[in-house]
């Protein structure tokens, strides 16, 4: 396939992303990494070129270019023209959603994470920067903390989101995907953090991991949405509802319609109408099974402090008013500029 790159939607420590489009028109999205850092790009790649479902980003393909003397791997998706959740809170004045949205979403969310629990596999970083819009609704996108179930890898994802005991270095299996929902539905509703009051990370590990307590759930959500929060954010990953369970719970069943013109009030017309993955922060916490209840704050926050260290701290924003300069950059049938098979 030929394709041409765009302009650039965001840059994080070791990856790119860009609008892209096909000599058909398509266009789509493409995350692109030099090819000797691209480890955690290429396992990327390989859990979403797995999935198939309407509620995950869809997979493009990928292919290695070079570029600038740089050969450069290339991790193809669909172009999800409203960006994130975060960015839809944001065009509502940043106010949070309302019930009716948030139920929609989550039911969305949902449906993805039973897809990709069925094939084992475990997201580690579900929240509203990882969650892509278009007129269809949500899908779940950023597969670079991904896991399969079981896997013996580092603990891996943003510490506000984090389950008690990914927290603890105990494990970090499906229902650290749905203590992270929890903690996503609070975001949808609040426009904030799910735990106010508390920014400093080595402070909110430790009380995720050994206070027992859990994000307080907003005062503005029906008994029903509290209920669903409550079922997520149960202490004990083995008491938490699974992701099927939770698609039968009151508050998913009971505004059980599509994604409305509340939700969607924009119909971009091509790449330029509104930029993708506005401002997504990734954070990896290195953790391991040594982490005791009895560990210092001075530990954790040599824990963190290795966390900040290895951050992607991406600036994901697209100048809008900056000139676009397309380039071919591929070809299978050997026309292209640069970069041939």
């Amino acid at each position: 396939m030929r394709w041409t790159r765009g302009h650039v939607l965001g840059r994080g420590s070791s990856a790119t992303v860009s609008a892209a489009t096909s000599t058909t028109g398509e266009v789509f999205a493409v995350k692109s990494a030099v090819i000797s850092q691209s480890e955690t790009l290429q396992r990327e790649q390989q859990f979403l070129s797995i999935l198939d479902s309407p509620f995950v980003v869809a997979y493009k393909g990928c292919d290695i270019t070079k570029e600038n003397k740089n050969f450069m791997y290339n991790l193809m998706m669909q172009y999800m023209p409203g960006g994130t959740v975060i960015d839809a809170i944001t065009r509502q004045d940043g106010a949070g959603l309302n019930e009716l949205q948030i139920s929609n979403y989550t039911r969305q969310i949902l449906q993805g994470l039973v897809c990709l629990h069925s094939y084992g596999i475990v997201h580690c970083d579900i929240k509203g920067a990882n969650l892509l819009v278009d007129e269809s609704g949500v899908k779940i996108a950023d597969f670079g903390c991904t896991k399969w179930a079981g896997e013996d890898v580092p603990v891996r994802g943003t510490p506000m989101f984090m389950a008690p005991e990914v927290a603890r270095g105990e494990e970090q299996g499906f229902g650290a995907d749905i203590w992270a929902l929890g903690c996503t539905v609070i975001e949808m509703a609040t426009g904030c953090s799910p735990w106010l009051n508390v920014n400093d990370p080595v402070s909110v590990l430790y009380k995720i991991a050994y206070s027992g307590e859990s994000p307080n759930i907003p005062g503005v959500f029906s008994n029903q949405a509290k209920d669903f929060i409550g079922k997520c954010l149960v202490q004990d990953s083995k008491a938490r509802w699974g992701a099927t369970e939770l698609l039968k719970h009151p508050f998913i069943e009971r505004f059980g319609c599509e994604i409305g013109e509340d939700l969607w009030t924009e119909s971009p017309t091509g790449i330029l109408d509104q930029y993708v993955w506005n401002e997504i922060r990734e954070v990896e916490f290195v953790g391991s099974d040594s982490i005791q209840p009895s560990c210092s704050s001075f530990s954790l926050r040599q824990r963190i402090e290795q966390l900040e260290g290895n951050s992607d701290k991406a600036d994901w924003r697209w100048n809008m008013e900056e000139e676009i300069n397309w380039m071919t950059i591929r070809s299978n049938g050997g026309g292209g500029e640069v970069g041939d098979d």
